[in-house]
């Protein structure tokens, strides 16, 4: 039976190759295409993740492992980097930090998972339900990302429409 660390790797280590194929494969309009106003494109998603990739979750697990409480944290903020301009370069730092960040969770223990700290929203966390959370942050704004990619083909299906409903951006741009 798997750990949670071995579980929290195992999702972790398919982010960088999924993002690599999407945006190896599809055309930077579609990748940076709003679904609807006010909504990520499938490349403010890749952004998002990168960012969180470098300054989020690294950084929360070193607080864990220092014993030090959280500090809040901006999920709309954007770490611009200059040398960064296309996806393909984003996502090659995104595969860059990920790999840093695997090496750094192959090197945690069991007995660190319940280490606690004080979250300034959340009250008192712990390291496995971090770790859970960023697995499931990955997988998140992975299929928030396909599901912006869906849009325009979703909008244009004709009688297929329907067996779509489900995957439908409210106010989704045709």
């Amino acid at each position: 039976m798997l750990t949670t660390l071995e579980h929290v790797q195992a999702i972790l280590s398919t982010t960088p190759e999924r993002w690599q194929r999407l945006v190896s494969t599809l055309p930077a309009d579609l990748l940076s295409r709003q679904p609807a106003p006010g909504e990520w494109s499938a490349l403010g998603c890749l952004q998002h993740i990168l960012n969180a990739e470098r300054a989020l979750f690294p950084v929360r697990v070193h607080s864990f492992l220092d014993g030090q409480n959280f500090t809040d944290f901006d999920p709309q903020q954007r770490i611009e980097d200059a040398d960064l301009q296309t996806p393909e370069q984003q996502v090659a730092a995104f595969t860059r930090y990920r790999q840093e960040n695997l090496t750094m969770i192959a090197q945690l223990k069991e007995k660190d998972l319940q280490r606690t700290v004080q979250h300034p929203k959340l009250g008192t966390v712990c390291l496995a339900q971090m770790l859970r959370t960023w697995a499931a942050h990955d997988l998140n704004h992975t299929v928030q990302a396909e599901r912006a990619l869906m849009q325009p083909f979703i909008v244009d299906c004709g009688p297929w429409h329907t067996f779509f409903k489900d995957h439908e951006v409210d106010g989704a741009q045709a």
